[in-house]
């Protein structure tokens, strides 16, 4: 019986000593980079797209559209929020000066996007207001507001369209600025007035209530947007636009119009 006692204690012993020993060999083997640690998971892959809306995020523009709508890498449409700038599809002026200087400021550079109320328009574009760092101030990282500059220089108009009012005072500021200095489309198309010198009317007036199935307020239309010229004029009628008030320039680009919306569609 004490023999038997003395067998299963020696056993154990020898046991206990393989199993030290393994773990000796196995810790040996993990600090010589032969055996993987046993880390946490990394955070997934949807996790870490999900922060879109960090303002410290940087996106890619691949794409340029026209003076205020951009494409991101990955295939996003940005409409710039605030701002009008001149269609290049028909004969609205300054189209071509207004889609390269936007090229010139955002195409094949990183830019920062700040989201205001609205996350997309009904055409699916998201809406926001765009930053680039300065070719000149790399070294400071100084940053220009995109939607802001576009107006000051002349490039675009304002237009507010609520809730994405967040720099609409801004921007009023800086159309009347570029207005009083003749700057871009303001000297080039003629489009000084005595209603539009003395202040921007970035409002639609609204038809009566239940006359009109489209919405007049929001979102900014252009003529791009419509299938058709019948269909550009149907909506130019239906919100009330005149020859002398055309807020979504879809008679004409700047200045007076004929009343005919979109004449470059068919």
């Amino acid at each position: 019986m004490r023999r038997k006692i003395l067998k299963v204690i020696f056993g154990l012993l020898l046991l206990v000593s393989f199993l030290l020993n393994l773990y000796l060999l196995e810790d040996r083997l993990r600090q010589n980079g032969q055996v993987a640690p046993d880390n946490s998971p990394t955070p997934s892959t949807e996790a870490i797209l999900s922060a879109t809306d960090d303002s410290s995020d940087l996106v890619l523009v691949t794409k340029v559209i026209d003076g205020d709508t951009i494409v991101l890498e990955g295939g996003e449409t940005v409409r710039y929020i605030g701002i009008d700038a001149p269609e290049v599809k028909g004969t609205e002026c300054f189209a071509s000066e207004s889609t390269s200087k936007n090229k010139e400021l955002v195409e094949g550079n990183k830019v920062r996007l700040e989201k205001d109320v609205s996350e997309r328009d009904r055409y699916g574009r998201l809406l926001r207001y765009a930053y680039v760092v300065s070719p000149e101030e790399i070294i400071g990282s100084k940053e220009i507001f995109v939607n802001d500059g576009l107006v000051r220089e002349g490039y675009a108009k304002a237009a507010t369209y609520p809730p994405d009012v967040k720099y609409s005072e801004q921007f009023r500021l800086a159309e009347a600025e570029a207005r009083e200095n003749n700057r871009g489309l303001w000297s080039a198309c003629q489009v000084m007035s005595a209603t539009t010198a003395s202040s921007p009317t970035p409002f639609q007036k609204v038809p009566a209530e239940g006359t009109c199935k489209y919405s007049c307020s929001s979102p900014d239309r252009d003529c791009s947007d419509f299938s058709t010229r019948a269909e550009a004029q149907m909506f130019f009628d239906c919100c009330g636009f005149t020859s002398t008030y055309d807020p979504m320039r879809l008679d004409k680009a700047t200045g007076q119009g004929n009343g005919l919306a979109c004449e470059s569609l068919k």
